[in-house]
Order: C-alpha cells, then structure tokens, then sequence
C-alpha cells in the first residue's frame, strides 16, 4: 500500500520500516500512528518478511507525538456529555497504544535503529522493539513530564522491565537526557555504532543474521520471550511445552539437522 508518514520496503527477507517526516523531525501525527499500525500488521501477515528494521529519515529518529495533533484533541473528542467525552479520550488513548502494541504482536523481530533525538512517543515506540541500538548520536528522553502529562502509551509500563524501575523512575520524573553511551550503560540500547552509516549497516547485518534462521523458530522464540516476561517461570514452562507439542516436528528442525550433517548452511521456506 502507498504511504503518507512512512516508507516500507523489503529486501532479502528484510522489511524496513521508516519513519518519514523529516520535515517534521518525524513528529509523530495521527495519520502515521495508525500507518505504523498497518505497516507491522502487514509485516507480521507477509511470509517473505522474516525480520523489520525501525528507522527514521532525516536528521533524528522522531521529535516523538506531533503538537499539533496533541492540541487538536479537544475538538475531535468533544461532547456536550462529560463522561462521554471522557469516554472518547480513553478510547483515543487505547488505539494509540494498541498502534504501539502491534510491533509486540509481530511474530518477527523487530530492531529499532535510533539516530539523533528520540524524545516522548518515541520511547513508547522503541520499548515495544525486540532490540534497541543506536548512533552515536542519538540521544533519549521521556518528555511528557514537561509539558504537564503523564505518559499513557507505553513507556511507563515496558522501560522498568528494560532498565530497572529505580532508573525508569528518574528519568521519567525529570525528563533529562540519556546519550548514546548512558543508554547503553542502562541497556535501553544493545549496542552503541559510531555513526548513522554504522548503525544502519550494523543493524542490517544483524537482522540478516536473523533472517537466515528457521522462521517457524524465531517467531516461536520471540512468542515465548514475551510471554515469559509478563508471566512466571512456571507458566511460562508449560506454556513452552504446549508451542512445541505443536511446532516442534516440523520440516525446519529436520533441514537444520540435516544442513549440520552435511555442513552446509540450512534453507528455510518463509
């Protein structure tokens, strides 16, 4: 489909999916909250795409939610009924974290490349990726404190299992910046590349290192993760017993033996 806010293409099993504003900062509007929704369902139900890469064009990663989206709200929820138009907004609010949640319900990967500033929506974006790396660059901060609103979509719920609760805390409650090598200290990043050129082809090579994998296997891998981090060891146990009861004689684990034997690398179908 054709796209207003991002750019999406896929190559070699790769999708790419980028933030496209750049005359904005990728300030993130309306219209691309729900096009980063359609793009990672559209990830998810496309076979010959094993694995995403998030970027954004331009000189930052995104300025995070778009102001003026912000200050149109009021009239697109207004009522004369007061807990109806209460209602709306929580409604507004749970489709945008359900836009956010779409990158977990990917059954790929998902590897967030973040260059330059990475500032309020952008935190709640980037927690729901697999993996975090960065440039050099790059900078973090969780800005909804400072202009009087509790952050709502996201960032307060998955960064203290990221970086611990105590850290979490800080830097929500002050809104200061995180460079590249304290994200990396605090494992908000995995890995922190020299320049934006660096990162990209970093991040690209870890994704091909992915996409060579059984998909039936990584996807089964990425499900149990999640499940495992909102749950306990116990359910998550039995939950891995269940998935391979199911998935685990398959025609993937018998091309991975048989590629060992003859030592040759596996080919997996989509």
């Amino acid at each position: 489909m054709t796209y207003k806010t991002l750019s999406v293409s896929l190559a070699q099993n790769i999708a790419i999916v980028r933030l496209n504003r750049p005359d904005k900062a990728n300030a993130m509007n309306m219209e691309m909250w729900q096009e980063i929704r359609t793009a990672f369902e559209w990830v998810d139900a496309t076979p010959e795409a094993r694995v995403a890469i998030l970027e954004g064009e331009g000189k930052t990663f995104t300025s995070g939610i778009d102001l003026q989206m912000m200050m149109g709200l009021g009239a697109q929820i207004q009522n004369e009924c007061d807990g109806r138009k209460r209602e709306a907004l929580r409604s507004l609010i749970l489709n945008l974290q359900d836009t956010l949640s779409s990158l977990e319900r990917c059954r790929k990967p998902v590897l967030a490349a973040v260059h330059g500033a990475c500032v309020g929506g952008g935190i709640d974006l980037i927690t729901c990726a697999d993996m975090r790396y960065c440039s050099s660059d790059a900078y973090f901060t969780i800005k909804e404190i400072d202009i009087g609103m509790t952050a709502d979509v996201g960032t307060l719920q998955r960064l203290p299992k990221l970086i611990g609760e105590g850290m979490a805390r800080e830097l929500a409650y002050t809104a200061r910046k995180v460079d590249a090598a304290e994200a990396r200290e605090i494992h908000l990043v995995n890995r922190v590349f020299e320049s934006r050129e660096a990162l990209r082809e970093g991040v690209l090579e870890i994704a091909a290192n992915i996409a060579a994998k059984s998909p039936l296997a990584i996807r089964g891998t990425k499900e149990m993760i999640t499940y495992a981090r909102d749950h306990s060891v116990a359910d998550g146990l039995k939950y891995i017993a269940t998935w391979n009861a199911a998935m685990l004689m398959s025609n993937d684990l018998q091309e991975a033996m048989m590629a060992n034997v003859g030592k040759r690398p596996p080919e997996f179908k989509d």
